[in-house]
């Protein structure tokens, strides 16, 4: 999680570049969300510098993106159709969870030569489950099919891992994984400064010709399947030469030393036998899903229109930007907070960010009222406290909340049950969420990608997204994010004259006032000022 915001602000009473991977601190935001008693415990026992993580001695073969991206059908038409924009790569918005699964199935189904697939989190349920099947239908086809997800929401699940990795043509590794198999609590409490580093990147590839890039991670709530809760988040699909480097991003994470191969953690090989029973139950458990999309039946249109869309594309200037793994030991490494800091120094007109965790430090919020002053418009969408899903997270940037009003942002909050233009922000029922991570820059050039606006992101894990520059892009992620402060599903925050902030929403058209955190409980407000005591906002 990352942005210029939280870079800037990453570390504000800091050099700009001092990492806190490079300091034994406070306990990280996904400890935090555990409980205080594991911050104070880790404040306690403390950590030593980052150590290697366990299974560095396993026999791993280095593998590399195929380089023949033209030799399929389709990669072939996508190459022509690169040929007439040179220099320049082809993007598409995917602004809805329905359309954003749909992508990833499709390419699945379409591989022919590789699939790469780089997630932060990838739970077992009904999505999950569906493209880990469409995966090992591409491997039975003879595609290589790559896994590289962080460890951090694996536990208990080796065995399921180790399973599909028994099959030729699938391999999987673990990100940074836990010494500790059965706790990562203990995890972090006994090798902090290590575990305490994640992969946040969030990217799929086809053949080294079409990628997915963005804030989705692999669950139901990402795609408009939980029928209680579902998150706002936005992807881009790439296609041209910036395939290659973002091909090139993954070879690197695969290859490093932090990418530890799943048969290195576990207690046995596991069989051709092992796999056809665990198929077995996978594929019953997707056929008693009831699965509130007709998957087969858009992928398949997709896949026929494929190259239709690609001529849809905008074809713009781009680089992929990512903190890279070594960065964890050496913070001189880190390259998303330059890039992105030094484009906001450039700011002429203004900027928009859609970020689901908004945690600017004093240098951040210097920047912001310094940007204000000159006349930019700043102008933030992230969430509230009863649409967060990590209360730490929201703990952090309500001590910064005020800060931000009084320095001329226009702030923003997401409302977690909106009214009746829900389907112009997710297409479905239930409680609402936001996970996008995007900047507009002068309605000029845009950043998605894994990055927010916290210290976390800019300091601690690993991030990636795509900054491009093109006006015509800029113009369509601007027309998604206005929909999102569009009073019918967010909250205005202001500051009185007093300095008392308080929310404006509409419903039916009416405008509404509202004196404290919208939709919030009593408990919720009070865990959330509770944290806000601990010392541990380095960490969020």
């Amino acid at each position: 999680m990352h942005n210029w915001l939280a870079q800037t602000s990453l570390a504000a009473d800091q050099p700009l570049h001092r990492a806190d991977a490079a300091r034994c601190g406070p306990a990280s935001r996904l400890a935090a969300a555990v409980g205080g008693w594991v911050v104070a415990a880790a404040l306690i026992l403390g950590a030593g510098c980052a150590s290697a993580p366990p299974g560095q001695d396993a026999v791993r073969t280095p593998t590399r993106a195929d380089t023949v991206h033209d030799s399929t059908p389709i990669g072939a038409q996508i190459a022509e159709l690169a040929a007439q924009h040179p220099g320049q790569s082809g993007f598409q918005l995917i602004r809805f969870g329905r359309e954003a699964f749909t992508a990833r199935i499709a390419l699945a189904d379409m591989a022919v030569r590789t699939l790469d697939v780089q997630y932060f989190l990838w739970d077992s349920d009904a999505t999950g489950r569906r493209l880990a099947d469409r995966l090992l239908r591409a491997a039975d086809r003879g595609v290589r099919v790559r896994v590289l997800v962080d460890d951090v929401n694996m536990k208990g699940r080796d065995v399921a891992l180790a399973t599909l990795d028994a099959h030729p043509n699938v391999e999987i590794r673990l990100f940074n994984p836990f010494a500790s198999r059965s706790s990562h609590l203990l995890g972090f409490l006994t090798d902090f400064d290590r575990v305490n580093h994640r992969m946040h990147n969030k990217l799929m590839v086809m053949d080294n010709a079409v990628a997915i890039v963005g804030g989705r991670n692999m669950a139901d709530t990402y795609f408009e399947v939980d029928p209680t809760s579902n998150f706002r988040d936005l992807d881009v699909a790439a296609v041209g030469p910036i395939v290659r480097d973002l091909s090139g991003l993954f070879d690197r994470f695969w290859n490093g030393t932090w990418a530890v191969p799943i048969a290195a953690l576990v207690d046995r090989p596991y069989t051709q036998d092992d796999l056809r029973a665990l198929v077995a139950r996978m594929r019953q458990a997707i056929a008693n899903d009831s699965y509130p999309h007709p998957l087969d039946q858009d992928a398949g249109a997709m896949r026929t229109n494929v190259l239709a869309i690609a001529r849809r594309a905008v074809w713009a200037t781009s680089r992929v930007v990512f903190d890279d793994p070594a960065s964890i030991q050496d913070a001189s490494l880190r390259v998303m907070n330059k890039l992105l800091v030094q484009r906001a120094s450039l700011l002429q007109r203004e900027v928009y960010v859609e970020a689901a965790y908004f945690i600017p430090r004093d240098r951040g919020v210097a920047l912001l009222a310094s940007l204000v002053q000159r006349g930019v418009k700043v102008r933030v969408l992230t969430n509230s406290l009863a649409s967060n899903d990590v209360i730490a997270a929201f703990a952090g940037y309500a001590g910064r909340r005020e800060a931000v009003l009084r320095a001329g942002v226009e702030l923003y909050e997401l409302r977690p049950e909106p009214g009746p233009v829900r389907k112009r922000l997710l297409g479905t029922g239930g409680r609402s969420g936001l996970h996008t991570k995007a900047i507009v820059f002068d309605r000029k050039d845009v950043f998605i990608g894994s990055f927010n606006l916290d210290p976390r992101s800019s300091s601690i894990n690993t991030e990636a997204g795509l900054y491009i520059e093109s006006p015509a892009l800029a113009e369509q992620v601007i027309a998604h994010m206005n929909t999102g402060v569009d009073l019918d599903n967010c909250y205005r925050v202001h500051l009185d004259g007093d300095g008392r902030m308080h929310w404006t929403t509409e419903d039916d058209g009416v405008q509404v006032r509202l004196n404290t955190d919208p939709m919030s409980t009593w408990s919720q407000r009070m865990k959330a000022r509770f944290i806000r005591l601990l010392p541990i906002e380095s960490q969020l």
